[in-house]
């Protein structure tokens, strides 16, 4: 498992997670690592049937890297939540092997979608059943966004 930016940009897909304690918000990027969409919000389960389905996507999409939120607080320490998101994300990588599972500082995230999506007419109600895909949205973005502009090829 690595944190931060990669190092050599490679073509593939991306897939990033969005790590809550009820559910995980995944979202996928096309084949040239440009622009990043939702996919699916799976609920987390006891028996991690959640991170079988990540693992599954993983082969199906033929995945080259993954991007978990590392949800940091606005000062930059970690908490609760980022521990829960590293253990995660240390029981996905176990899971899918030579993928790269790459922790990302998700500050706002959440915050983000949540006014993209009002932006868009999605009233806090409706907001419920996509937030999760919609952070993730978030966090995969930034990500593609920043590797662009370290001057590596997307």
């Amino acid at each position: 498992m690595e944190t931060g930016a990669p190092g050599e940009f490679v073509p593939g897909r991306r897939i990033g997670v969005d790590v809550g304690t009820v559910r995980v918000g995944v979202a996928m990027s096309d084949a040239t690592g440009f622009l990043a969409s939702p996919l699916e919000t799976l609920r987390r389960a006891r028996d991690q049937s959640d991170l079988d389905r990540l693992a599954a996507l993983v082969t199906e999409h033929e995945v080259t890297e993954v991007v978990v939120g590392d949800p940091r607080h606005l000062s930059g320490a970690s908490g609760a939540s980022a521990a829960d998101a590293r253990a995660y994300a240390g029981s996905l990588a176990a899971r899918i092997g030579d993928v790269p599972v790459r922790l990302v500082d998700e500050r706002l995230s959440t915050v983000t979608a949540a006014s993209d999506l009002r932006a868009r007419g999605i009233d806090a109600r409706r907001q419920r059943s996509v937030i999760d895909q919609a952070a993730a949205v978030v966090i995969l973005q930034s990500h593609l966004d920043r590797v662009r502009s370290g001057g590596r090829p997307a």
